[in-house]
């Protein structure tokens, strides 16, 4: 026996929430493909776990649709709509076993079936033989996974994470993203995921669907926004960017001439219009850090300010004529506190935003 794979779209339209006077989500249209792993991002009050509960049905919209597969659920109740949901906080029942809470959700089945799927759900998350132990005898890691076991079970059309990893420490937190995005991809599971942490979201989705006050910041590939964010908030939020004021001197094409400085250089601009003032978005991966002394080529002065080591890599902040800017360097790039530096960029690795 094997758990089927029935995958459906997710199609939400012109979908509004209100909480008295307070907007929580305001006109969001989004469609998720079958199979898919789409991500909402954003930070505490954006929106995006008030989006998740309208899919799930434990908010009701006060305005739009909301569409799975090609039934119209926008008024159905949770259990009428064929969706899971992974929480934050596990919702196990300590006193049952792992294979009786993986089972909980087929009651009113023959209790040969409910057995043979629950066992069935652990052997797809790698818990089998764990049928008899109590929750309290797992590990964090562990009881997320009888929790996704427990929502697989039910076949549904759509698997929702809400934050389902943020009780987790940072190594484990690092393996059950890897668990959830392997057997997401295994299954072809269509699966909505709720967090605020941005390297989490990179690392497992199809798509991004960054939002902030209720709307749509940007949605996309997570090569897209982080190469090519739309504007200077995706920027920072995704990957944190460096947001340096620079003069834009003449357009062409999708690139434009920019001024950082004293330096001059082309970088991508397919969303800025005209020429003026913008933001160029400055990651580390674009910065060379060297001795003032021993740059040449286009440049930036700095002196730093701080240096942290960590192990892996240095953190620096840095005092520029353009205002202060941190970045991080190999470990074998050591710049002492009130050094001066310069900077040069990578131009391939740079992008463009309008100023707000």
């Amino acid at each position: 026996m094997s758990i089927a794979n029935r995958s459906a779209a997710v199609a939400l339209k012109d979908v509004r929430k209100l909480y008295g006077d307070v907007v929580a989500v305001e006109q969001v249209s989004l469609t998720i493909q079958p199979g898919t792993l789409v991500t909402l991002l954003g930070p505490s009050g954006c929106g995006k776990t008030t989006t998740l509960r309208m899919i799930a049905g434990l908010e009701m919209p006060s305005a739009g649709r909301i569409l799975i597969g090609d039934k119209d659920v926008t008024l159905l109740p949770p259990n009428e709509r064929d969706v899971s949901m992974v929480f934050q906080s596990y919702a196990l029942f300590p006193h049952m076993t792992v294979l009786e809470n993986v089972a909980y959700g087929l009651a009113g089945r023959p209790k040969s079936e409910q057995l043979d799927k629950a066992r069935e759900g652990l052997r797809q998350v790698g818990l089998e033989g764990y049928d008899k132990r109590l929750p309290s005898e797992l590990s964090g890691g562990q009881q997320q996974r009888v929790a996704c076991a427990r929502a697989l079970v039910l076949e549904p059309q759509v698997l929702l994470f809400d934050e389902p990893l943020s009780n987790l420490d940072a190594k484990l937190r690092r393996h059950m993203r890897e668990e959830i995005r392997d057997l997401q991809q295994k299954l072809s599971l269509t699966a909505v995921y709720v967090t605020h942490d941005q390297e989490e979201a990179l690392a497992v989705s199809d798509k991004i669907v960054v939002m902030s006050g209720g709307r749509i910041a940007q949605e996309g590939t997570p090569s897209d926004l982080y190469e090519r964010p739309a504007d200077s908030f995706v920027a920072d939020f995704i990957g944190g960017a460096n947001l340096i004021p620079c003069e834009v001197l003449r357009r062409e094409g999708d690139t434009a001439l920019v001024r950082v400085g004293d330096a001059e250089l082309r970088v991508a601009a397919p969303r800025l219009n005209g020429a003026g003032s913008a933001h160029l978005v400055v990651r580390s991966a674009a910065i060379d850090l060297a001795p003032a002394d021993a740059a040449t080529g286009p440049r930036l002065e700095a002196v730093v300010r701080k240096a942290t080591y960590l192990g892996s890599h240095w953190e620096y902040t840095l005092e520029t004529p353009v205002g202060e800017l941190f970045l991080t360097q190999p470990i074998g790039r050591r710049f002492a506190p009130e050094s001066s530096v310069a900077l040069r960029f990578d131009p391939a690795h740079l992008s463009l935003v309008a100023r707000d």
